[in-house]
């Protein structure tokens, strides 16, 4: 079945399709690095990356890793059922291709025994090694298969363009599936190339540099017809799009009046159209904002999303008034009634 026809979700609390997961069984899998979790002289934690360190957040000891501390917090948030995914400082997408392959294959192992411990609670996005396209398709695959993932989970830059056609393979190979496919950006410079000095400034990265990614990984969707070519694909863009919708209408004039814009896009309602075959989390910080960006984006394809325990925990809107078509459309995108049926039924 495609996700166009599934049924909303049972009662009983909402379906969180943004909730990033730290797992022991993928540490030290990348070589040199890491990931690794450790702690200062003083006692205060650290977690590396390669050359990067995050201070100051305690992974261990926290429901990043301890899966009761994460139930309970669920059940306090109303949250029933929540899509566990990588944490975006874990994507390596630049290290060497043999050792992502190694990497993201433990990440998914460990990530499936969660998610099989708690069937009731929790689904699984997997991470992919986005260096090998070809060995991407092939995890995607395993995950899905072998694992009863639901879906895979990859950042916003890897080397590749989103809209390059090598990336087709990734594209087909979600389609033929009949699974989804989420983008969340990480801050550059982990294992690659440093955007831009300036961002690293008081973490203004986590926040501009995020919003930045996930609007030009929209527009390099549709302007890149990705989802021309491939019609039956849902992507999931995290954090409602970023700064998309308050460029969306320079976006839209754009592809109707400027030479470099692809003829097909160019006829008034083409824009829309394909704009609108995106889903997105609602995880926007800001009541304002929120119902900014859903005036503009709509609801048909929005989803709940709230980066469960992260640095900018219980700032997302409040969606009581949409819980219902929340979890309806995540049930669509994530083809619950085909993959996970107990989870749709009446609590």
């Amino acid at each position: 079945m495609s996700g166009a026809d599934a049924p909303a979700a049972g009662p009983g609390g909402l379906i969180d399709v943004h909730g990033h997961i730290v797992l022991e069984g993928s540490m030290g899998r990348a070589g040199a690095c890491g990931p690794e979790i450790g702690c200062h002289p003083d006692g205060s934690p650290w977690f590396r990356v390669g050359d990067y360190q995050l201070d100051g957040v305690a992974y261990r000891g926290s429901l990043f890793i301890e899966v009761d501390m994460r139930l309970d917090a669920m059940d306090e948030a109303g949250i029933r059922v929540q899509a566990l995914s990588p944490n975006p400082l874990t994507y390596l997408h630049f290290i060497d291709a043999a050792a992502a392959v190694d990497f993201c294959g433990a990440h998914n192992d460990s990530l499936a025994e969660v998610v099989a411990a708690h069937p009731d609670r929790f689904v699984g996005l997997g991470a992919l090694p986005m260096q090998d396209i070809e060995a991407a398709c092939a995890e995607l695959r395993r995950i899905v298969a072998d694992l009863g993932l639901l879906g895979g989970y990859i950042g916003t830059e890897f080397g590749t363009p989103l809209d390059a056609p090598d990336m087709d393979a990734v594209y087909a190979t979600c389609v033929e599936l009949d699974v989804p496919l989420f983008l969340h950006p990480t801050q550059s410079g982990i294992d690659g190339p440093l955007l831009d000095h300036r961002l690293r400034r008081w973490d203004l990265d986590l926040v501009l540099e995020y919003s930045f990614e996930e609007a030009l990984a929209a527009a390099t969707l549709v302007f890149g017809g990705v989802l021309r070519r491939h019609p039956k694909l849902d992507l999931c863009l995290s954090h409602g799009g970023g700064s998309l919708a308050l460029v969306l209408g320079k976006l839209r004039k754009l592809a109707e009046r400027r030479p470099a814009s692809p003829p097909w896009l160019k006829p008034v309602g083409v824009f829309d159209e394909q704009l609108g075959r995106l889903w997105f989390d609602c995880h926007v910080t800001g009541a304002a904002e929120f119902a900014f960006v859903t005036s503009v984006l709509g609801t048909d394809r929005l989803v709940y999303g709230t980066n469960f325990g992260g640095w900018d925990r219980g700032t997302g809107p409040d969606v009581a008034h949409l819980a219902a078509t929340l979890n309806a459309n995540a049930a669509r995108l994530l083809r619950l009634s085909d993959r996970a049926p107990h989870l749709l039924a009446d609590r």
